[in-house]
């Protein structure tokens, strides 16, 4: 069984893997979970960063972009309420690890920025799974949570990504 292990870890780890370095741009559309549900209809976000090829396995870099959570309405006889989007400015740093020429995880961390009134931000994270659909294209799903006081942003998200490379990538 070690052996096993072994070999699968070689073969992943050596099989003729690229890193993706470059700028990336892509956007992101997702559905809120736990204490946004009542509050927050779906997210659309914007993605932008920089990944620096640290080997042919790893990248890291920088990440930024926007979000934007869209406002429930509620409306009946008795009740009338409108919630306020809410608006996040995430900054954090990123780290990819590329299994295979096509597939990748990693994590994006740092701090998001609230926008909105009453919004003072957080501590950021983002978990990553991606798959390059073409030599630059890559689709991704995520889970994002902004850590606020009191209630934690947590979001389901699909994504695409583009990276534009760098000239000095292999």
């Amino acid at each position: 069984m070690q052996k096993n292990l072994i070999a699968l870890m070689f073969l992943l780890l050596g099989s003729g893997i690229f890193a993706q370095e470059g700028f990336k741009l892509g956007f992101h559309g997702g559905l809120p979970i736990n204490d946004f549900n009542d509050a927050v209809t779906l997210t659309l976000g914007l993605d932008v960063g920089y990944m620096y090829a640290v080997n042919e396995t790893i990248d890291v870099g920088i990440s930024t972009g926007f979000i934007n959570g869209f406002a429930e309405s509620f409306s009946s006889e008795a009740i009338e309420a409108d919630f306020p989007d809410v608006q996040f400015l995430p900054l954090a740093a990123a780290v990819r690890i590329w299994t295979s020429n096509s597939f990748s995880f990693g994590v994006e961390g740092g701090y998001a920025v609230g926008i909105n009134d009453g919004n003072d931000g957080g501590l950021f994270y983002r978990p990553i799974i991606g798959y390059l659909m073409g030599p630059s294209t890559e689709v991704n799903f995520s889970y994002s949570t902004v850590e606020l006081d009191g209630p934690i942003w947590n979001t389901l998200n699909l994504g695409v990504l583009y990276t534009f490379k760098s000239k000095r990538s292999r």
